[in-house]
């Protein structure tokens, strides 16, 4: 059974930074594409950050780049998001997801097959 479980959650004021983990058991993350999304309320699903098997390609959303990054330590079957210069537009539930066997990277809800439960993100101004 795979299971992914995120940490790291939090409320942190506009500017701050919050870093996410996600540990994932029941599958070897090595192989499989890894996302971020995150949902606010009322609103999609919509992907924030996502990495590829090889850890060479990565993709960001426009709304979060050069403000996030997404990284992987396959070793302890973790990926993370780095989330830095946080703006109350960024609250959100964030969730990771894996799927994408042997993928660079995928950006659709569908190529995903298993999601963690996600972690609230509250960015006050």
């Amino acid at each position: 059974q795979v299971q992914l479980v995120e940490s790291g959650g939090g409320l942190v004021q506009a500017g701050g930074s919050l870093r996410l983990s996600c540990a994932a058991s029941g599958r070897t993350i090595s192989r499989y594409a890894m996302g971020w999304f995150r949902q606010a309320p009322g609103k999609e699903r919509d992907i924030v950050a996502a990495i590829g098997w090889s850890k060479i390609n990565t993709y960001y959303a426009d709304s979060v780049k050069g403000r996030f990054t997404i990284s992987r330590d396959n070793a302890k079957n973790t990926v993370y998001l780095q989330m830095n210069s946080l703006k109350p537009e960024d609250t959100a539930v964030y969730f990771c997801a894996t799927g994408g066997y042997y993928r660079d990277y995928a950006l659709d809800r569908k190529e995903y097959d298993y999601w963690g439960q996600g972690t609230q993100v509250t960015v006050s101004s």
